[in-house]
């Protein structure tokens, strides 16, 4: 037996809701905030060894979390990740002068992998761990 009417429907939970303007707002600023993070995390990694290094996951990590807490979701982490990855790969190719922004050092490697380690960490754990506000919680 149901408990939904048929003339109201099944309620709809804000995450399962449609593409909305400012949903996807959301998600395009979170994507050229990734990109940002990225460009600027490649530059002060390598100016900075050990703190820039840091200082540059950091930035990253927050970026990613507030991506999931933001937008309530996993996309939240993927958008600013995508962001994030498209800018570190661009600035990883070489130019046609034979310039490129990375170095052949230990910092870029931990640069590189520990960013998508943090996404990958973010994007698991993330802000799911407690259901929504407005549904109800078990136990009360």
């Amino acid at each position: 037996m149901s408990t939904t009417s048929p003339k109201s429907g099944p309620s709809v939970n804000s995450r399962t809701a449609g593409a909305r303007p400012g949903r996807i707002a959301a998600f395009v600023a979170l994507f050229v905030l990734g990109a940002l993070t990225g460009a600027a995390g490649a530059l002060v990694q390598a100016a900075w060894f050990p703190g820039g290094l840091l200082l540059s996951l950091a930035a990253a990590a927050g970026l990613f979390f507030v991506g999931t807490d933001l937008t309530g979701s996993r996309a939240g982490v993927g958008s600013a990740g995508a962001g994030w990855l498209v800018a570190v790969l661009f600035l990883t190719a070489t130019r046609p002068e034979g310039d490129f922004v990375f170095g052949a050092g230990l910092g870029s490697y931990v640069f590189l992998l520990g960013g998508m380690a943090a996404a990958v960490i973010c994007a698991t754990i993330g802000n799911l761990l407690q259901p929504p506000r407005d549904s109800v919680r078990m136990g009360k």
